[in-house]
């Protein structure tokens, strides 16, 4: 270790951040995670000033005046409004570092992005962070990020299959050696499973739900496997006929009817991911089974609704939502180790 080294490691923080579609989560190395909050920004359009970030702007949705709205910056995992994106790293960074006594240093930063996203989408990302105040960005896919989370053995020479459905997208992962073998990452994930369910009550009940409302359906009694025992839930929205307002009882099944459709695409993906792996990897697989992570995880019947489709044993890891973020933190244990799974430009790596 160098004499720099010695000294950011003193003087600076490492943090590492998971930047969902949906959920923002933030990792400090000695702390632990310190950060789960709602990917979202409310912001005056009069003057362009952020009003809230993260929790506040959450509270706001749907209930703003016309000059304020609260919008996403970040649309199916990657960054969609720049600026905006810069100023919630900002946030949440200030967050994160709030009781530190690191501060005399900018902070360095791993940050879990989905597979395939192009080098444009990753210079994206990595320039909101520097400019966010990070001294030094390093780029993880966060399927290879939530492996590590789990403690997958993803450098023997063993496959590990791992599902990461998240807000906005879901990976799916061949990993071995250190490498992803085969993935595919598909925009089938928790936002779009709302938007099924918003079309779906909006056609069978003809009432108009907001978005906060089909995620508190989709999380109280969403499933995709009958269950031994219905749920019912009951929800508010806007009648289409009378204008008026309206609740109405939905069940389980409903919501599986909403969303079978993407739920249909997501098994496909699931088995075009297998058909292009190799035989040796589908071997480890068929013994290991397959893990799921992310926020998805936690649908009710998932694991034996993939069991029946693929005829592979399932296994839903623990405390799903937090696996990508524990994997950076994991790599800021020792950064040297993990460099080569990173996904940086060797150009763009700081001098060792």
């Amino acid at each position: 270790m160098t004499i720099m080294d010695k000294f950011y490691k003193l003087f600076s923080d490492d943090i590492g951040i998971d930047l969902g579609t949906a959920t923002t989560l933030v990792y400090v190395k000695g702390q632990g995670i310190v950060t789960v909050e709602p990917s979202i920004v409310a912001l005056n359009q009069k003057t362009g000033q952020v009003v809230a970030v993260g929790n506040d702007a959450d509270k706001m949705i749907g209930r703003t005046p016309a000059h304020i709205v609260a919008i996403k910056p970040l649309v199916n995992g990657v960054v969609s409004n720049f600026e905006v994106t810069e100023e919630m790293l900002s946030y949440f960074i200030k967050q994160a570092l709030k009781h530190s006594k690191k501060t005399f240093l900018r902070p360095r930063l791993v940050i879990g992005v989905p597979s395939d996203i192009t080098n444009v989408e990753r210079r994206a990302v990595r320039d909101a962070a520097k400019n966010s105040g990070a001294r030094e960005v390093h780029i993880i896919e966060e399927p290879m990020s939530a492996a590590l989370g789990i403690r997958l053995p993803v450098f023997d020479p063993v496959g590990s299959m791992l599902i990461d459905i998240g807000g906005g997208t879901t990976d799916i992962a061949v990993i071995s050696l250190g490498g992803i073998v085969r993935s595919k990452n598909l925009h089938i994930a928790g936002e779009r499973f709302n938007q099924d369910i918003i079309a779906y009550v909006r056609d069978e009940f003809k009432i108009l739900l907001g978005e906060k409302t089909a995620e508190y359906a989709k999380t109280l009694i969403g499933s995709v496997y009958k269950q031994v025992e219905p749920l019912e839930a009951t929800i508010r929205g806007r009648d289409l006929v009378t204008g008026l307002p309206r609740e109405v009882v939905i069940t389980d099944s409903d919501i599986r009817e909403a969303i079978a459709p993407s739920i249909a695409i997501f098994i496909d993906a699931v088995k075009e991911v297998l058909e292009s792996t190799p035989p040796e990897v589908i071997s480890d697989i068929m013994h290991r089974g397959i893990v799921v992570v992310g926020g998805g995880a936690r649908i009710l019947g998932l694991k034996e609704l993939l069991e029946k489709e693929i005829q592979i044993a399932i296994h839903l890891a623990e405390d799903p939502l937090t696996a990508v973020v524990r994997g950076t933190g994991v790599v800021l244990e020792d950064l040297d180790r993990y460099r080569d799974i990173l996904i940086d430009n060797e150009d763009e790596l700081p001098p060792r």
